[in-house]
């Protein structure tokens, strides 16, 4: 007997979006945070394209949206010696509402179906902690520190510190999703492999309620400031907060660094002071036993282009619907197996793409010298040089595309690998194929519906002829008493645009395998699928 099905860790954004996947497929969960409440102040200010798919598929994205930047704002981002400077770059993104403008013409499988959307963490973990909170069979609770847990082989005993003092609970399965420096994954003694500990920088977080329509050079969502300290302004979702990330020494005074870096006078309230470290980091393993760790406990990447939460939101969808599957019954037992070997390997390359983006800022700001202000003919040379390199490195920071969407899980157990899969993906495209592994891309069925709201929870045949004849299929997975339907209609383009007439998808739209017609042994396909093989 156990008292829950399974214990997160850790209420960010990760534990909380896998703590809402796994009641919504009826786990009882419990998810227990050491802090009283919810961060104060921004950490991360992007949910990607993907995730903003995984938030529509769970269903508040609009929600989401609803807190972080309209969707007509501008996504500009400029490279500035002051925001009241004429700037050297200006690197120009379509707005939200451009972008869903693009995504409802598209015929192709090109586009994803949510485009992405900036909202601070401060401002998005409250109403995931609201919608967990009303899930069912979802507990929330604040103020539990995990003091540790011991394991067997029918469970986990979790030691937890309150207020009210001491308890111990007994689960079937604990998820670590508590932060980089995961008290889950120290006790399990595993290791992070990597960089760490690159630079030092403090973030100041500031308010003003006329900076962001006072910015002479145009409105955008991030201002990096050419300087010997790495300062970049952050506009978060509201636009009348702030924050100034930068190489400050502990003596410099942070209303002043604010100021000179403005340019112009402006009233503002200095909000929060932190100091906080890049690292570019992997755990060695993900999984020991019955206990798990996700999102920052599994991997610390740079801020710089924006795949820290992103992935590890990926890691708590992937997860969900593994121990859902375990748990109930229709998951074999390689099923949750596959969970380190499918999101490692995604960790690992975003570590490598973090570093990459990284890399790409330091090329054009190893080019400023104290001269980028001057007004004579070094400066203008210096300002040039700085305007030159910015304008085709600095476009790695946002232009990961690649990496975001066409991540895939070929190679994995559960997946029907096709021959001459490539090792990698490439990090700056992405071309909307559908070989197995990757999510399912967005197109548009002659019904208007996208593709992905058209499939449900648990695993799908996607038949794309209307004619194909899924009896044995079904009958395979019904074996299992795993969760599986069928979406069939005769869709042309559809078919065109990903090569095939039949795809079977999991419960996270990844693509298990594709065809023309339906393979001769749908028994060992569902078991491969399942985990079962």
């Amino acid at each position: 007997m156990t008292d829950y099905d399974v214990v997160v860790v850790g209420a960010g954004p990760v534990g909380l979006t896998l703590a809402i996947d796994l009641g919504q497929r009826g786990i009882r969960t419990l998810l227990v945070e050491r802090d009283p409440t919810t961060k104060q102040f921004p950490k991360m200010d992007r949910s990607n394209a993907r995730t903003m798919e995984l938030y529509r598929r769970l269903g508040f994205a609009e929600r989401v949206r609803a807190l972080g930047y309209p969707p007509e704002a501008s996504m500009d981002v400029f490279v500035v010696t002051r925001l009241g400077d004429p700037p050297l770059a200006r690197l120009r993104y379509p707005s939200v509402a451009e972008h869903r403008a693009t995504i409802a013409a598209s015929t192709g499988s090109t586009e994803p179906l949510e485009p992405y959307q900036l909202v601070a963490q401060n401002d998005l973990e409250p109403l995931l902690v609201e919608i967990a909170a009303a899930t069912p069979g979802v507990e929330v609770r604040f103020g539990h520190d995990l003091v540790g847990f011991h394991q067997d082989d029918l469970g986990v005993d979790v030691e937890l510190v309150s207020g009210a003092g001491t308890q111990t609970l007994r689960a079937s399965y604990l998820v670590g999703c508590d932060g980089g420096s995961s008290t889950v994954r120290k006790q399990l003694g595993i290791a992070l492999q990597g960089r760490g500990n690159l630079v030092e920088q403090r973030q100041v977080t500031f308010r003003s309620e006329e900076l962001y329509e006072r910015i002479p050079i145009g409105q955008g969502r991030h201002y990096y400031v050419a300087d010997e300290q790495g300062a970049v302004f952050v506009v978060q979702g509201s636009r009348r907060h702030f924050t100034l990330n930068a190489g400050l020494p502990p003596e410099a005074d942070a209303r002043e660094e604010i100021r000179r870096r403005i340019g112009f006078d402006v009233e503002f309230e200095i909000l929060n002071q932190t100091t906080w470290r890049l690292h570019l980091l992997l755990a060695e393993r993900y999984r020991d036993g019955r206990v798990l760790i996700a999102g920052d406990a599994a991997h610390l990447v740079i801020p710089t282009g924006g795949l820290g939460m992103n992935s590890g939101v990926g890691d708590a969808v992937d997860l969900a619907w593994k121990l859902a599957g375990t748990l109930q019954g229709w998951g074999g037992p390689g099923l949750l197996d596959s969970y380190e070997t499918e999101r490692r390997a995604v960790g690992a390359r975003n570590v490598e793409a973090s570093g990459w983006a990284a890399e790409g800022l330091g090329l054009w700001r190893g080019l400023v010298t104290p001269s980028i202000t001057d007004a004579g003919p070094a400066g203008e040379a210096a300002r040039a040089a700085v305007a030159a390199a910015a304008e085709v490195h600095h476009r790695r920071i946002y232009e990961m595309i690649g990496v975001e969407l066409n991540y895939s899980y070929a190679g994995s157990a559960l997946i029907a690998t096709e021959e001459g899969e490539p090792g990698t993906w490439d990090t700056t495209t992405y071309d909307g194929h559908a070989r197995p592994g990757v999510r399912l891309p967005h197109v548009w069925l002659a019904d208007g519906r996208a593709i992905q709201d058209a499939l449900g929870s648990g695993f799908g045949l996607v038949d794309l002829t209307g004619t194909a004849d899924a009896t044995a299929l079904a009958a395979a997975f019904a074996g299992h008493g795993a969760p599986f339907d069928v979406l069939s209609s005769d869709e042309p383009r559809a078919r065109a645009a990903y090569g095939c007439s039949l795809l079977l998808v999991r419960p996270d739209l990844h693509i298990v395998w594709r065809g023309d017609r339906l393979p001769a042994d749908p028994t060992a396909l569902a078991a491969m699928a399942l985990g079962a093989g």
